[in-house]
């Protein structure tokens, strides 16, 4: 009858580890996690009342050790759980990103176009392509107005533009800019 504190102990060591797992799945406000560490702790407490001051010492220690490395693996798959993904922020699907905006795909079409720069380019400023007006900013050079520049990349719905010669326009109708 003398094992009877020493199998209650770990019972109830056991059963608090259980409860922290059932935290994970039913929303209780806290309340199963204060019941599996009065469990814990009651059961830690019984180990060290059988008698033997080593069997608890070493319970102790060992849930010591246990009960991070457990609360550790709990927090790693508590985003997956179905409470988890409410309570965390998930990343953005890739359709969601800034630069595949319908605006800023729009803004794609300019890449290898001219234009000619609206106002001071210093180093961003206003560049007109075709009748079109689009925010624009140079590699840090400074574009007077009036002057030709050439969309080099858009990215995120940033168009970066480099001074150019004037372009001859007519010969230009079949080129194709990779």
């Amino acid at each position: 009858m003398d094992n009877v504190e020493l199998m209650v102990g770990f019972g109830l060591i056991v059963l608090g580890f259980l409860l922290l797992v059932a935290e994970l799945f039913v929303p209780t406000s806290g309340t199963l996690f204060v019941l599996a560490m009065g469990a814990i702790v009651v059961g830690v407490a019984l180990t060290f009342y059988h008698g033997e001051g080593s069997t608890g010492l070493l319970t102790l220690i060992g849930v010591m050790v246990a009960l991070p490395v457990f609360g550790s693996l709990l927090l790693h798959f508590w985003p997956k759980t179905r409470m988890g993904k409410k309570l965390f922020l998930s990343r953005p699907q890739d359709d969601d990103t800034v630069a595949s905006m319908p605006v800023h795909l729009e803004l794609e079409t300019l890449r290898g176009r001219f234009g000619k720069a609206v106002s001071a380019l210093r180093p961003s400023g206003i560049t007109d392509f075709d009748g079109w007006r689009v925010d624009t900013f140079t590699e840090g050079l400074m574009v007077e107005p009036g002057q030709w520049v050439r969309c080099v990349d858009v990215k995120a719905g940033k168009v970066l533009v480099r001074p150019v010669d004037k372009p001859r326009l007519d010969s230009l109708e079949n080129v194709e800019f990779s």
